[in-house]
């Protein structure tokens, strides 16, 4: 900074007695001693703080430089699997038709048959008393309409695992 040698700081010292006086002279010393140190805590704080403000800017850099190449990897990422998926909706468009419609014949077929408090809607036949099976004429009790209704939801009986013990 200032090229201040030994005997340029003997001459100020010896000028600042002479002015001061001796009484003075030691206050003065430490009052310029607190404004040399707060001056020096000054720049040393500018310093670093901008020094900071530099790595921050660095690092600010340095994330958008990845964030863009990674944002770039994953949208190809995502456009190469949606053109897969592309690829694939014809075969599962014509199956998910297929399924819809069972699903909608399933269901008018269980809504002829029951009503909306399970019961069966089909009457039984008029005539079904037991000496009409003891003629040989044929039952009509066995076309009947089951006593619940089927919940498609559950697993049937016989579709159930070996270690199933339900009975």
């Amino acid at each position: 900074m200032f090229d201040i040698g030994f005997l340029e700081l003997l001459i100020c010292g010896v000028i600042a007695l002479l002015v001061l006086g001796p009484e003075r002279l030691p206050s003065a010393a430490r009052a310029a001693g607190r404004w040399i140190g707060s001056a020096r805590r000054m720049m040393g704080q500018f310093t670093s703080e901008l020094d900071r403000e530099l790595k921050a800017e660095e690092l600010r850099q340095e994330l958008r430089k990845a964030g863009d190449l990674g944002l770039e990897d994953v949208q190809k990422t995502v456009r190469d699997a949606l053109n897969e998926a592309k690829k694939y909706e014809n075969m599962v468009k014509p199956a998910q038709n297929q399924l819809d419609q069972a699903n909608r014949n399933v269901t008018s077929a269980l809504s002829e048959l029951w009503d909306e408090n399970g019961t069966p809607t089909i009457s039984k036949p008029a005539d079904s008393s037991p000496e009409k099976a003891l003629d040989g004429t044929p039952d009509t009790a066995s076309n009947a309409a089951p006593e619940s209704p089927v919940d498609l939801n559950k697993p049937s009986p016989s579709s159930g695992d070996a270690s199933d013990t339900r009975s």
